[in-house]
This record gives C-alpha cells, sequence and structure tokens, in this order.
C-alpha cells in the first residue's frame, strides 16, 4: 500500500479488531478507479447479526448492498468489520437495514445505492426490509439479488 491514495486506509493490510458498536466503526474509502463510469457494485453479507432491542436474542440476516459509484469507492475490509459490529447491537430489522443504507450513503455519496436485508424468522414470521436512494440509473445493468423469498423447510 505504497500508494498515496491508499495512504488513508485504517484497516486494510493490518490487524485490526471488530469495532465495539456501529458508531465507533470506520468505513474507510478508496478512489473510483473510473470515475463517470455507469458499473455496479454488490456486496453479500450472508451471516449478518445483531439483538433484539427488547429480548436480547440473535437476529440473523442476509443482506445484499448494490451500489453504483461516483468517486469513492467503500473498502471492503471496513466493511465486513462495520457489519460485525452489529453483533452486539441492539436494534430492530428496519433500523439496523435502513440505518446501514444511510451510513453507506453518508460516507460514499454514490450515485445510487440500494440495500435489501433478508432477514430469517423470529417468531414464525421472516422480515424483509428493503431501501434505495431512488430510481437506479438509466443504464443500468441491475441483477437480480438472488436471494429466494423464505419458504420454510419443504
Amino acid at each position: 500500500m505504497t500508494e498515496e491514495r491508499y495512504a488513508g486506509l485504517t484497516q486494510l493490510g493490518r490487524p485490526a479488531r471488530i469495532p465495539s458498536s456501529p458508531e465507533e466503526a470506520v468505513l474507510d474509502t478508496v478512489p473510483a478507479p473510473h470515475p463517470g463510469t455507469l458499473y455496479l457494485v454488490r456486496f453479500t453479507c450472508p451471516e449478518f447479526t445483531c439483538l433484539c432491542p427488547v429480548t436480547g436474542q440473535p437476529d440473523f440476516a442476509h443482506f445484499v448492498i448494490d451500489y453504483v459509484p461516483d468517486a469513492k469507492l467503500v473498502e471492503s475490509k471496513s466493511l465486513k468489520l462495520y457489519l460485525a459490529s452489529f453483533r452486539n447491537h441492539a436494534d430492530f430489522h428496519e433500523a439496523c437495514t435502513v440505518g446501514i443504507g444511510r451510513r453507506l450513503v453518508e460516507v460514499l455519496a454514490p450515485r445510487w445505492l440500494r440495500i435489501a436485508g433478508y432477514w430469517y424468522p423470529r417468531g414464525g414470521m421472516p422480515i424483509d426490509v428493503f431501501w434505495q436512494t431512488g430510481e437506479p440509473p438509466a443504464g443500468l445493468w441491475l441483477p437480480d439479488p438472488g436471494v429466494p423469498p423464505y419458504r420454510g423447510r419443504g
């Protein structure tokens, strides 16, 4: 990481612990390599965990995050650590999903972003939460998230 454009990275290439809270977590960015080009970046987090704010029981989700970069990309190790910081964080599904999307928008200022939170059942009912910044840019190839609806066993 000798290049100047990577000088500000705080976690990549060095030991880094999971932050104790999402507020403490740092989302590092790097310059987008193709400014002005329309393309999609997708991150999938199939093992997201947080805590129910009422019972303290664990909640599990599968996240799909799609965004169209403008000037910055999120550095993937910092995103992984940010998402892992939720494991002791107590909040409802909607607050976690939309909050993650808004934090990424704040840090990246992307041309477009959407987040899909596919939450595993609690009390027999799965809750899926979707949020996006607006309509996808014209001409964007937007693949299906690839997560089937919850069908239970069988």
